[in-house]
């Protein structure tokens, strides 16, 4: 047989590439991540991820800092993730994955208790008035409307667990992470995102926690050697061997369609304009973005529903101390509105790190949006507050604090004020309805989540797209329907 001359060559693999499945993944977040790790091992498809940002991982990537990893807030990788979704982790992270066991705690009614709550210790420090007034709501506490049929955030929490525990902790807690009161935010928060949203949810919990009971991993979460972030590269870097295309500071500046079918986007990456086709793209973009890009534009009704979807803002504040260790806890938490924060983290207590010596760092997330107070406030005046509002609840910081810096997150959590369900169906109608483009992950799909939960949307998401490039919408539908199961891990 002849050899086969370069043109022929060239012709035949232009041929091959024509055959396989072109996907484009938008945003190398977890979701985007976890969709490109999975086309990676199909070999009819080829792939390429487009990130606005230098490095993957998005809010679940991490940063060295004076010798220690730290992520951007608190995150864990909880066990009760889906088997494949484990098996996929330990494989990229081997010996890495640590198995860590929770130690935290939580201040209500002035006292710190530990969290999650434990039945011996939540009898013991939860303050008398606090406990009797639980057993009140408790006996009074009547079935006339389920918790389901409540409309509002507030009755659901107050129909499932009484007034005491919804006053003093849920109530003042989602004021200060979201910024609005618990009666103006939409009952499928309390569905979504509080999983012991009922009396006998919370005490299932606790007793789960009971020596003879409890499972293996329970209060317990994996967690990498290199901070949450070595995850993201890892998946990164496995990607990348299987021959997936990294963009990073990809900007996007119009996603075109022909009516109902989108045709492709343009981006300027490393100051180069490109213009990119595929048989299938993939977004884990904000909502609201993804439609502002689209060109044709959506109808009035669509762009004015999205204007009105939001998500809440973060500053992250980090103090390098003086000091081996700040206290023995992985986090506190902070539902009481007499502090900012709503949550404190030492990275080194995630890992179990003991280098290096004589630093510590303290990671704040003080819930903001673009615009507030806070928010304009510069990184030593931040820092500031920090030390003074830690020492009002009994946390005094008597080292020295040798650098304060900051991060802000403009995209962290979801608003589902009320309302909202009837803006995003009508904007994730309008989406779904395009051929060649799907939503998925957190931002995608507007959704509270953790990191599994995206990954498991990621996977779901590669399974739909056939080989020829066309999508099973019955199959994503189904899907879809799923991931209304999914509650926050606390």
């Amino acid at each position: 047989m002849n050899d086969l001359s370069k043109a022929d060559l060239d012709a035949a693999v232009q041929d091959a590439m024509k055959a396989r499945c072109r996907v484009a993944v938008l945003g190398a977040g977890p979701a985007g991540l976890a969709a490109a790790y999975r086309f990676a091992k199909r070999e009819d498809a080829s792939v390429e991820v487009f990130e606005r940002a230098p490095a993957p991982g998005g809010n679940s990537g991490s940063f060295l800092m004076e010798g220690i990893w730290c992520d951007y807030g608190s995150h864990r990788f909880h066990p009760v993730a889906g088997p494949e979704i484990l098996k996929d982790l330990h494989d990229l992270l081997g010996d890495d994955l640590l198995l860590r066991p929770r130690h935290g705690r939580i201040r209500l009614g002035g006292r710190w208790i530990k969290f999650p709550l434990k039945p011996g210790n939540a009898l013991v420090k939860l303050p008398a008035w606090f406990g009797f007034s639980l057993l009140r709501d408790m006996v009074s506490k009547r079935f006339k409307t389920s918790a389901r049929a409540e409309t509002t955030f507030a009755g659901v929490m107050k129909a499932g667990l009484g007034q005491t525990i919804c006053e003093h902790f849920y109530f003042p807690y989602v004021t200060k992470l979201w910024g609005i009161p618990p009666e103006d935010l939409d009952a499928e928060l309390a569905h979504r995102r509080v999983s012991g949203n009922s009396v006998g949810r919370i005490l299932r919990k606790m007793l789960s926690q009971l020596p003879g009971v409890r499972s293996p991993t329970a209060g317990r979460f994996f967690y990498p050697r290199r901070g949450f972030g070595q995850i993201m590269h890892a998946m990164a870097d496995a990607c990348e061997a299987e021959g997936v295309r990294f963009s990073y500071g990809a900007c996007i500046s119009r996603i075109t369609r022909e009516g109902q079918k989108i045709t492709g986007f343009d981006a300027t990456i490393d100051g180069q304009d490109r213009r990119v086709s595929a048989d299938q793209i993939l977004s884990s973009i904000p909502l609201t973005t993804l439609v502002s890009l689209i060109d044709p534009p959506a109808e009035d009704a669509v762009r004015d529903a999205a204007s009105r979807i939001r998500n809440r803002g973060m500053i992250l504040i980090y103090l390098v101390l003086e000091t081996d260790q700040f206290t023995e806890y992985d986090a506190h938490y902070f539902p009481e509105l007499s502090i900012p924060v709503s949550r404190l983290s030492e990275p080194k207590n995630y890992s179990a790190a003991n280098e290096p010596k004589g630093r510590t760092i303290l990671c704040a997330e003080l819930p903001s949006d673009p615009g507030s107070e806070h928010w304009g406030m510069d990184d030593a005046r931040l820092g500031a507050e920090l030390v003074t509002w830690l020492g009002k609840v009994g946390l005094p910081v008597k080292v020295p604090v040798l650098k304060t810096i900051t991060r802000r997150l403009p995209n962290a959590y979801p608003v589902y004020a009320r309302g909202y369900a009837d803006d995003f169906r009508t904007v994730d109608t309008w989406l779904s309805s395009l051929d060649g483009l799907v939503t998925f992950g957190r931002q995608g799909l507007f959704a509270h989540d953790n990191t599994h939960h995206a990954f498991a949307t990621a996977y779901a998401v590669e399974a739909c797209v056939r080989p020829d490039g066309s999508f099973d919408k019955e199959a994503w539908a189904g899907h879809r329907k799923d991931f209304e199961s999914h509650v926050v891990e606390d």
